[in-house]
């Protein structure tokens, strides 16, 4: 039974010590949605409203503003407006998708602007129990029968426990205003008709289905947050640790059931179930793209990246302006200037023809197209099979610092080899010495 105190207890459930928090109300002027900010105002909370007048209704969208209003300024209560207007570009199809995108986004920025924690909207037990139905019908898998959450993302939903008969009798024991919604009616949206057809027929078959369905609901998150923890644990196993990027074990989690390696990926945007197959016989150097990650093959891991965590390390280097010809020793260490990669020794001397090479010179990144003639082989090699034929993974190979002259020429890849037509020889009269000395 819906009560104040009943209602104050699943709040705490949500927020320990609601009274310290603030918040914003999603309030249409509906039963539900006026219901719960009756109940945040006779709790004493910290709270103000936000009403979005979609102008769909004519008269009715403006009655139904009038009874937020007035509610707000009888109670003083900051109140928050948008109305729509042909700037927002309403579409012909998808209304409800659209409707939505633009109340949340009008809710974060009064949130932001107001420093409001939590997001309050009116979601009850009816809305649980069509959302299970329509994704029932979507094969959504246990996550979306689990249903809506009553809190996630800094959005609370404390009347979720509560059926809409139980709002109706709240509203009317305490005199609360609101406007019905004759469009809900209407069974045009897969939602109303759901609402209007199916749940009816549903609830005549069991006096007592609804509290029933509430007791299924709450096994099913249950159940949920057991499989999400053991979804975890197996993910922390097939992790190999790294202190920049997610890595994972290509052939471990292949070994894995369906449902495990989908669970796992999905969490960084990889989806759908079709494409998955494809990322275990990708070959070596394949790359996958979902909105946050990229996720590249390396020979038996799955490195996962995420585009936007922005690399702090710069991709060039001065190193040095023009050379000393009078004879002295010009040396230069490259201490302090180059990060030690994980496996990679970056120790190394190497000794140049002052003469053969066009200053200034620098340190950078890999450019397409790189090559150069590596000392101890023939011929010349592009960087990028030079890389290859190192064997060094994908992560080590945007480390790798390329040295090159005044006019782009590659001298060498560090620390491992120098091009062979700037080396000293027996007629060398000016070297330049570069090297990095092996930490202790």
């Amino acid at each position: 039974m819906l009560e104040k105190f009943s209602f104050k207890n699943h709040l705490e459930n949500l927020v320990p010590n609601p009274e310290n928090h603030h918040y914003l109300l999603a309030v249409s002027g509906g039963a539900d949605s006026m219901v719960l900010a009756s109940l945040f105002q006779d709790l004493g909370l910290m709270y103000q409203v936000a009403h979005i007048n979609y102008k769909l209704r004519g008269k009715d969208s403006d009655l139904d503003q009038k009874t937020v209003q007035d509610f707000c300024e009888k109670n003083h209560i900051q109140f928050h407006l948008y109305e729509v207007s042909e700037k927002d570009k309403k579409p012909e199809n998808s209304i409800q998708l659209w409707a939505r995108e633009l109340r949340y986004h009008f809710f974060r920025e009064i949130q932001e602007q107001q420093n409001l924690e939590f997001l309050v909207t009116a979601h009850h037990l009816n809305d649980q129990l069509e959302t299970f139905i329509i994704n029932l019908s979507k094969a959504s898998g246990l996550n979306g029968l689990s249903g809506i959450p009553a809190g996630s993302n800094k959005i609370l939903r404390p009347l979720l426990h509560f059926s809409k008969k139980e709002i109706y009798e709240y509203a009317k024991e305490n005199n609360i205003d609101f406007r019905e919604d004759l469009s809900n009616k209407k069974s045009d949206y897969l939602r109303n008709k759901i609402r209007n057809e199916i749940v009816p027929l549903l609830l005549e078959t069991n006096d007592h289905f609804l509290e029933n369905f509430k007791k299924s609901s709450l096994y099913l998150n249950q159940t949920k947050d057991f499989v999400q923890k053991q979804i975890e644990e197996i993910e922390n196993k097939l992790t190999v640790f790294n202190p920049e990027h997610k890595i994972l074990s290509k052939e471990k989690l292949h070994q894995e059931s369906d449902f495990v390696r989908f669970e796992i990926l999905k969490k960084y945007g990889f989806d759908q179930e079709e494409e998955i197959p494809k990322i275990f016989t990708a070959e070596n150097g394949s790359s996958f793209f979902s909105k946050d990650y990229q996720l590249l093959i390396n020979r038996n891991e799955l490195i996962l990246v995420d585009k936007n965590k922005k690399a702090e390390t710069k991709d060039e280097l001065h190193l040095i302006e023009s050379f000393d010809f009078s004879g002295k020793p010009n040396r230069i260490s490259l201490e302090n200037m180059i990060d030690t990669i994980d496996g990679i020794n970056n120790s190394f001397e190497w000794e140049f023809d002052a003469t053969k090479i066009q200053f200034p010179l620098r340190l950078r990144k890999q450019q397409d197209g790189d090559e150069f003639f590596p000392t101890g082989f023939q011929g010349k090699k592009k960087v990028s099979k030079f890389f290859r034929d190192e064997k060094l993974s994908i992560l080590a190979r945007p480390k790798i610092w390329i040295l090159c002259d005044g006019s782009n020429s590659v001298l060498g890849v560090i620390p491992f080899r120098q091009d062979r037509r700037y080396t000293k020889d027996e007629k060398t009269k000016s070297i330049l010495k570069i090297f990095n000395e092996k930490k202790k």
